[in-house]
Parts: C-alpha cells; sequence; structure tokens
C-alpha cells in the first residue's frame, strides 16, 4: 500500500496510542498470571503476534470493549501444538524464548523474512546456560529458533549491546524458574531504558526484580498477580515522536499530543531532544499533554543508546534545521525491522537531504538540505514510514511512500491521526 503526503500545515489535537512495549510485556506477564485485564492496550500487528503466543502456551485472548482479557497459564505453559509465527515482530520473539524455554518440551519459533534476519544467538545460549536447549535451524543465530526446556533458572552471561530483549526475556521467564535467574553483561547495556519497562511492568504485577552492578536478578518461585486483576497501559512516547515532529515542523498555530503521561519509556526523551533543538514545547505532565509549534529548529548531536526507536524521528527533524544533527550511538539500530542507519540515509537522500553514514552514527546536515516530495521505500518498517511521512510535510511537491500498511505494527491510526490534524494525505 501506498501514502502520499503533500507539503502542507498541521494543527489540532491527536492522541499517542497506547504504548507497543508495554503492552507486549503486559500480555505475556498476564500470561504467566493466572490471567489479567490488560487495559487501554495497542492492538497491532506486533501485540497480536505476541497475544496468539499466549494463546499457544496454554492460555487465552479476547478483546473487550478496547481492553484485553487474558486468561493466563499460570506460569507452566504448556507446549505448543504448532509453530509460532511471531510475524515481524523481534519483541514477541525474543520475549517468547524464554517462555518457550519454561515448557516441557519442544517449541518452534518462526517469523517474517525481515524477522528471519535478525540476531537471537546470544538469547540462545542463555537458555542452554539455565539448563535447557535452543538453536537456530540455520545455525546462523536467527529464527527459525528451536527451544527444549524446561529451565531451572541459574546464571547466565550476555552482551548488552545486541538486544535489551534478551534481559527482559530471562527476567519474565526467571521469576516463574526453581532458582531464578542472574544475568551478568559482558558489555555496556544498550537502550537500557527498556529494562526499566520490564522492571515497571513486573512490578505492576508483584514480581520482584533488580538491578545489580553487572547486570540483573529476579529471584525465582514467584507468581504473576496484578493489583485488581488488571494493568492499564500508558501512552506510547515512540508513536508521540512522529506527531511532536510534525507540530515542531509544519504547525499553523499548536499541535497538542495527549495520553503523554510519564513512565519508564526512553523515548520521553524527545521532548528534551525537540527542546534543545529550539523547539516551542510544553509539556504538562499531570494532564499527559505536550503543546508543540512550529519553530526554527538548529541542529543538534544526539546519542540514541537508549532511544534507537528515536532515530528516524530525529534523521527528519536534522534534515529540516539549520546546521547539523549528529545522531551517535547507532550501531544497534542497523538490527531493527531494516537497518535504519542505512535506511534513513538513503531515503532522506533521495529527497535531496544532504546526509552522511557511519558505522556507529547518521550525521544530517540540515543546512545544505533542500528536502523535495519523491518516491521513498519504507522498507517493511514502521517506523521509517511515519518519519517520512512527517519529511513529506515540509518537502517541496508530493511525497509517496511504499509501505504505507506497516504502520499497522504500532500507529495503526497514524495516517488518520495525520489528516485529523489537517496533513494533505492520501492512502
Amino acid at each position: 500500500m501506498q501514502a502520499t503526503v503533500t507539503n502542507s500545515r498541521v494543527s489540532g489535537t491527536a492522541r499517542a496510542p497506547p504504548s507497543k512495549s508495554y503492552t507486549h510485556r503486559a500480555l505475556l506477564a498476564a500470561g504467566y498470571a493466572d490471567g489479567a485485564l490488560v487495559r487501554d492496550p495497542l492492538v497491532s500487528a506486533d501485540t497480536k503476534a505476541t497475544a496468539r503466543a499466549v494463546d499457544a502456551f496454554g492460555g487465552d485472548e479476547e478483546r473487550e470493549d478496547g481492553d484485553w482479557e487474558v486468561t493466563g497459564f499460570g506460569g507452566r505453559p504448556d507446549v505448543p501444538a504448532d509453530v509460532i509465527d511471531c510475524a515481524n515482530s523481534g519483541t514477541t520473539m525474543r520475549l517468547v524464548t524464554g517462555a518457550a524455554a519454561l515448557a516441557d518440551g519442544t517449541t518452534v519459533l518462526t517469523g517474517d523474512e525481515s524477522l528471519r534476519s535478525r540476531p537471537h544467538g546470544p538469547l540462545l545460549a542463555a537458555v542452554g546456560d539455565l539448563g535447557g536447549q535452543a538453536r537456530s535451524t540455520r545455525g546462523n543465530g536467527q529464527a527459525p529458533l528451536v527451544v527444549d526446556g524446561p529451565i531451572e533458572g541459574g546464571t547466565t552471561s550476555i552482551p548488552g549491546d545486541v538486544s535489551s530483549q534478551f534481559v527482559t526475556s530471562l527476567l519474565m521467564a526467571g521469576a516463574v524458574t526453581d532458582r531464578g535467574v542472574e544475568v551478568e553483561l559482558t558489555t555496556e547495556l544498550k537502550s537500557a531504558p527498556y529494562v526499566d519497562i520490564t522492571l515497571d511492568v513486573l512490578d505492576a504485577f508483584g514480581v520482584d526484580a533488580e538491578e545489580r552492578r553487572d547486570g540483573y536478578r529476579v529471584p525465582g518461585d514467584q507468581f504473576y498477580e496484578p493489583t485488581d486483576g488488571e494493568y492499564a497501559v500508558p501512552g506510547d512516547f515512540s508513536s508521540a515522536s512522529y506527531l511532536l515532529a510534525a507540530g515542531a515542523l509544519a504547525a499553523d498555530g499548536e499541535v497538542v499530543v495527549e495520553g503523554a503521561r510519564p513512565s519508564a519509556q526512553g523515548d520521553a526523551a524527545i521532548v528534551d531532544i525537540l527542546a534543545d533543538m529550539g523547539a516551542t514545547i510544553d509539556w504538562r505532565e499531570s494532564e499527559g499533554r505536550i503543546t508543540v509549534e512550529r519553530s526554527a529548529l538548529a541542529g543538534v548531536e544526539v546519542s540514541v543508546a537508549d532511544t534507537p526507536d528515536l532515530l528516524p524521528t530525529i534523521a527528519v527533524l536534522g534534515a529540516a534545521a539549520d546546521g547539523t544533527t549528529r545522531i551517535t550511538d547507532a550501531e544497534h539500530v542497523r538490527y531493527k525491522e531494516t537497518d535504519r542507519v542505512s535506511a534513513m540515509a538513503e531515503e532522506l537522500a533521495s529527497m535531496g537531504a544532504s546526509v552522511e553514514e557511519h558505522p556507529d552514527e547518521l550525521v544530517v546536515r540540515g543546512g545544505e538540505s533542500d528536502l523535495s516530495g519523491a518516491h521513498v521505500d519504507g522498507r517493511g518498517d514502521h517506523r521509517l514510514v511515519m518519519a517520512l511521512a512527517v519529511a513529506g510535510l515540509v518537502a517541496d511537491g508530493e511525497t509517496t511512500i511504499d509501505g504505507a500498511e506497516h504502520v499497522d505494527v504500532s500507529f495503526p491510526d497514524f495516517f488518520d491521526a495525520l489528516y485529523g490534524l489537517g496533513a494533505a494525505v492520501n492512502v
């Protein structure tokens, strides 16, 4: 599916969708419990994949009036009757690998072509350390994965610079093992706020876990049980970043983004990043409302070590700002749905941006860029599609984006929200 965005102005109010990261963890935590009502979840292609995995392990799920009613498997997942298809959701595959390692038998996990190219080797090795067996069918650490359990728990060492989701998977599963799990990090942890999200969800479900000097630890023999049997998902700052960027670049008056209450999400950093670039922005945290106006932006240097999902948004902001924007600590951003460093460099260049790519950083020279509408490829990546749509708001002429349907992964109503703000969008 294609989306065409024409240079236009935006104004008004939009709501950030619920957090994808929190929804994944809440659904799986409800599965580890006897069950729970997950309120205000993000219902998207990715989170549906996690819900299907809960079903496969012997639970059940049903959507009711915008909520998700989950019947859990009580910390003891069944051996699935069939292969678990994680579709395009790397979060699902990594988090569910831990659950699969608890089942007394063999679980096979696969996904689409993009997901089958993403690395899982350190997590597979960790399952082996904890008493199970896990392997890649092709011997390259990539899906399809075969996982044999049950694990008993114990200590394992993994690198922290590939994916924080490995840590999340082991902590969530480790809470219901006999011995608990201690994860020692052999390299600096990238995307650490995502583990903070995990600790936040575990705490809400009554599970104790802790950060240690060199890693994390979760005691075993625990029970998942949320207060009053339910959990409410906060708004998503990764998705809100596109609406805020649209306001900073193309607002006619103000753009107000609702549903942005404080949480453990590292991507809330977009508010400070926009302020540092010179945007007129105000976050009323208690109300969950962020107001942003079109502003003259200046380039900045930003590390995305902890906020990899913001790279596409920052790159677009940099292309429309004066001066140079340098996005550093970005090597791990290459292991997402696509290599987002190269993909953003290539697609923005096709729109007239001056972009320089390095192994671990992306440099965008806004002062040397003159954005023009072009035919661009979203590369099957929801975040590229949304970022390029924002770029289209300030590019001369029309920008046509291939693969627009992939916004269903995290922000199914994205183009409706953009249209509601007054953007010239045709899908």
